[in-house]
């Protein structure tokens, strides 16, 4: 059996457990950072997080086409230098709009990187390991999320002080920056030779039907990421439990990711987004009816249990749904989708705990993952099987 782990595809997971661990050691502070530096209202830090999501979803589909028709090293280099230095600008933002602009100018390379490491992280695979190599190549975010959001408020709880914590942002940033200069990657055709002004170079198609059903699950991602330790503090009296969350969180994800990645080299895809939707529709239920420790700390292991399963095997759908000179392009329509609904997440998920209630805005989260539920069963599952390619 050919090698999965080989150097550069080691190379590639680390670099991107380094940008996942930078950017989500803040995750759970901003909204803090954001009401207690710059006294914003639950509407304002809405808007300011989403801006990131907005210029990453933009962002998106011209990744794919850069990746896919100059050389991916060098497109990558220059995605996560730029993601590397904005670290910096949080800490110079001195006010509640600069704040907000380097954040939403963050979004573009944060958008940019991830759809170029991971197609680098798929090209380095050998094609009977790639489906399995996907799964574990999710295991280094999802690794990330579980120590960085603990690291981040443990260094805040010692210090009282932001800026270290962004610092460590910065920091981490440009050790994953010095990893992917050194990867060693083929040559390869570029996909120049078609019509460049067409819409399939940006977003794959064939995989509008997914991605309606990715936009509804990350919806609900979006609302409960973002408010999730403004609500255990406020409603809850959970002050330092966002932590353990993610590391719940986290624990689900790694433990179905592990499970489904043979799944996947068995090529049981839709089974494993089937299970995925299902496990993640009851943590979001658990999540929104359970009002205590047991709902909030259950709901994480849950949720985090169907999203190990179903994104690695959504993430094979697309790419078994483009050719090979469309890897790019699948990766960035499948990321585009989700930050489509993170974004709306966000926006939406504040505007109702602003005037309604935080319930209220958990049960949206949970009437979106159900739509989208409900969608892939009835159209969306068939659609994959009628166009898939291999």
């Amino acid at each position: 059996m050919e090698k999965l782990w080989n150097n550069n595809y080691r190379k590639a997971w680390v670099a991107n457990f380094m940008m996942y661990f930078s950017f989500m050691i803040l995750t759970p502070l901003l909204p803090l950072y954001l009401s207690e530096e710059f006294g914003a209202n639950k509407d304002q830090i809405g808007l300011v997080l989403s801006g990131y999501a907005l210029t990453a979803l933009l962002i998106r589909p011209f990744s794919g086409f850069f990746v896919d028709s100059f050389p991916r090293k060098a497109v990558l280099l220059i995605c996560y230098f730029l993601f590397f230095i904005l670290f910096g600008g949080y800490i110079v933002a001195g006010s509640l709009l600069s704040f907000c602009i380097i954040r939403t100018l963050h979004g573009a390379p944060v958008g940019a990187t991830t759809v170029a490491n991971s197609t680098v992280a798929i090209d380095v695979l050998h094609p009977t390991r790639r489906a399995e190599g996907i799964g574990y190549y999710g295991l280094s975010n999802n690794m990330a999320t579980a120590i960085s959001p603990t690291v981040g408020l443990l260094i805040y709880q010692w210090t009282n002080n932001y800026t270290i914590i962004f610092c460590v942002s910065l920091l981490t940033a440009g050790i994953g920056l010095l990893i992917n200069s050194t990867l060693k990657l083929k040559p390869r055709e570029c996909a120049t030779q078609r019509p460049r002004i067409q819409l399939d170079r940006f977003l794959l198609l064939k995989g509008w039907s997914q991605a309606l059903c990715m936009a509804g699950f990350s919806f609900s991602y979006g609302v409960i990421s973002t408010y999730l330790a403004i609500y255990g503090k406020e409603e809850l009296g959970i002050t330092t439990g966002t932590g353990l969350f993610f590391a719940l969180l986290s624990l689900g994800l790694m433990s179905s990711r592990l499970v489904g990645a043979r799944s996947l080299r068995k090529g049981l895809v839709v089974k494993n987004a089937k299970h995925g939707v299902l496990v993640s529709l009851f943590g979001y239920l658990l999540f929104a009816a359970v009002h205590n420790p047991i709902g909030y700390y259950g709901a994480a292991l849950i949720i985090g249990l169907g999203n190990g399963h179903m994104f690695p095997a959504f993430q094979t759908m697309f790419l078994n749904l483009a050719p090979n000179n469309q890897r790019g392009t699948a990766n960035s329509t499948l990321l585009t989708a989700w930050d489509l609904g993170v974004g709306l997440g966000i926006i939406l998920g504040g505007f109702i705990v602003e005037h309604t209630s935080y319930n209220m805005a958990f049960w949206a989260a949970w009437i979106s993952n159900l739509m989208g539920t409900i969608f892939f069963f009835a159209y969306a599952k068939g659609h994959f099987e009628r166009n898939k390619l291999r």
